[in-house]
């Protein structure tokens, strides 16, 4: 049994691989096989118990390696993007920075028709498991090497590519914890246009109880927050955004998914030459604890940050967390994409109702451009409204139905400024009406009032449109829309009215 491992940069003792090898003409790199003292032979760790699994109808062993079945759906998801990059390309070359027991890499091959995976991961024990899963798949096409396998340090390699000139057109990294030492390697050695696949499975940073952490791995002091689960994805994406403008390289999200187990951020990048125009979409967030309204702050805003509640004034309720990325988490047309080909392979659509099928379907909801950073917890909004939690069905259906913005106000209340009273009702008790209440009601009022309001821009249709409003993939009973607290308190409060009527 061979494995393959690249040939050592360093020429200390420390660093040179110990394991006798002979060099194969044909390859970049280094085949390595270990021999036994006794008889001569390949072996490998007997004490390593095999454990086999099935994942999309591939079965492979997990030996004595680390294997989350839950990560599944994060797997989908690379396998589904690396095929985009080959149906788009013509040509895929992965890079399995931690490959574990090595499914990643088999299903890059298989499933996304790689042309070629280097599978590397830096305990030796694993070598008999990702080799015989690979094996599953030829080694070699023709004269070039379909897989090969390294057993070493992930800086290390991707450093050794990048010196090489051996560059990937994506490096998977499923890294533990905050890690993020990996960006600048990984970043180097990728083609221009390639695709990043990165990780962190800090939940307690990303819940701002540990901010020197998420300062020193992704240069974002984290506070806590009601959405701390968007802001682990905001805080890896903005290490990401750091490192790659360092390097003269800009960074732009395609999809981000957490998983409560774990916790799990995974997001897949596309990088591509120059830099963030004006650090757009990378600042700050701030989060008023007194009245639960969330705003973001530029770089060029910093010492002027207040919430409106306390009139402008700095107050002790609000907190503060960045730099971190503040734009989209998902590219629309991207998203829609991977859901296309997913039904192409049977994944999802059809009715099929799999977990896949709703997250991409989710994703596809919350990339919309209206839509701001962070979700709205429904149980928040029943604590403030002193109401029972509304369900979430109702609150995305009131606040999607059509009310009049306020330009189309402005007009209405123009014409009323210039003529009489309506009797004892003063303007800003037809405003509220207007705004919260069915837009029928409040016409009705002014046509009893003998009033024939003129509107300019009556057939503007954006006059006319309600809330953007989505599900959270990230929170179960939560919403994303570019709706206030103050506004959704109002509609809960609203809903709990209709509610005891009945």
């Amino acid at each position: 049994m061979i494995t393959l491992t690249p040939k050592t940069l360093s020429p200390f003792s420390f660093l040179c691989n110990p394991i006798p090898k002979h060099q194969n003409q044909n390859s970049k790199y280094t085949i390595v096989t270990q021999y036994s003292d006794s008889n001569s032979k390949p072996t490998f760790n007997s004490n390593c118990e095999s454990e086999f699994q099935t994942e999309r109808g591939l079965k492979f062993d997990i030996g004595e390696t680390f294997f989350r079945h839950e990560s599944a759906t994060g797997r989908d998801l690379g396998v589904l993007a690396a095929a985009l990059y080959k149906r788009s390309k013509g040509k895929l070359r992965v890079l399995d920075a931690l490959c574990g027991c090595g499914i990643r890499s088999l299903r890059y091959l298989i499933e996304a028709e790689a042309d070629f995976v280097l599978a590397n991961d830096a305990n030796d024990d694993n070598r008999k498991v990702i080799t015989e899963n690979l094996s599953q798949v030829e080694s070699s096409s023709g004269d070039d090497p379909r897989w090969a396998v390294t057993l070493s340090d992930a800086n290390r390699i991707m450093t050794e590519c990048y010196l090489k000139r051996d560059f990937f057109d994506l490096i998977d990294i499923d890294s533990f914890g905050s890690d993020s030492s990996f960006l600048r390697s990984a970043i180097n050695a990728l083609k221009l246009d390639g695709l990043l696949y990165v990780t962190s499975t800090d939940g307690f940073s990303s819940g701002g109880r540990r901010p020197q952490q998420t300062l020193a791995a992704y240069g974002a002091y984290v506070r806590p927050m009601p959405y701390s689960n968007e802001l682990g994805l905001r805080m890896l994406i903005g290490g990401a955004v750091r490192v790659a403008s360092v390097l003269g390289y800009r960074v732009t999200p395609l999809f981000s998914y957490y998983s409560y187990h774990g916790p799990i951020f995974r997001v897949m990048l596309r990088v591509n030459r120059g830099k963030l125009p004006d650090n757009r979409n990378y600042g700050f967030i701030s989060y008023c604890h007194n009245c639960g309204s969330s705003q973001e702050y530029s770089w060029a805003e910093l010492g002027r940050m207040s919430c409106p509640c306390s009139d402008s004034k700095v107050s002790k309720s609000l907190v503060v967390s960045g730099p971190l990325w503040t734009g989209p988490l998902h590219d629309t047309l991207y998203i829609t994409e991977m859901l296309h080909l997913a039904e192409e392979w049977g994944w999802a659509g059809s009715g099929s109702g799999t977990d896949l099928d709703k997250l991409l379907n989710q994703m596809v909801a919350e990339s919309d451009p209206r839509l701001p950073f962070g979700y709205t917890k429904l149980d928040e909004v029943a604590s403030r409204a002193k109401v029972n939690s509304p369900p979430l069905r109702a609150v995305m259906s009131t606040l999607e139905k059509v009310f009049p913005h306020n330009s189309l106000w402005q007009s209405i209340l123009l014409g009323l400024a210039n003529g009489p009273k309506i009797g004892h009702m003063s303007v800003v008790h037809v405003q509220q009406l207007g705004v919260w209440g069915a837009w029928g009601a409040c016409w009705s009022i002014l046509g009893a009032a003998g009033y024939e309001c003129m509107v300019d821009n009556w057939s503007s249709r954006s006059c006319w449109e309600g809330y953007a409003v989505s599900r959270s993939h990230i929170e179960s009973n939560a919403i994303k829309t570019n709706c206030s607290m103050a506004g959704c308190i109002r509609i809960a409060k609203q809903l709990q009215q209709c509610s005891s009527a009945e």
